[in-house]
């Protein structure tokens, strides 16, 4: 759709940086580049740090199917477009989350 083509290049573009993101997370978690250290002390910190980066990750995985979806609705024609009221989503808001389904209205409803 034309009249979101700067959207999808920003989603895009959000997307890459994401699965940049979770590439190196991933690769940090699994010790490729720095094995698990030898000393107890030094591996439960780097065990503390991993659960960090699986958090971290798992927001970034999380990230990246919402961009998804808004990719698809754009390509479906409903990009922009409330899920629950039907009402368009405001510019500012789709400029500031550009990944949201949801108005400003009910996004305030579903978090009280």
């Amino acid at each position: 759709m034309k009249k979101y083509s700067d959207a999808r290049k920003v989603l895009s573009k959000m997307q890459a940086d994401l699965e940049l993101r979770l590439a190196k997370i991933t690769n940090d978690v699994r010790h490729l580049e720095e094995p698990l250290a030898k000393d107890s002390e030094e591996q439960a910190l780097q065990t503390e740090n991993d659960e960090v980066l699986d958090f971290l990750g798992n927001a970034a995985r999380t990230e990246i199917e919402m961009v998804k979806r808004a990719l698809a609705r754009i390509d479906k024609g409903d990009y922009g477009i409330c899920r629950v009221c039907n009402e368009p989503i405001g510019e500012k808001r789709l400029e500031a989350v550009p990944y949201t389904d949801l108005c400003i209205n009910c996004a305030g409803r579903a978090e009280g």
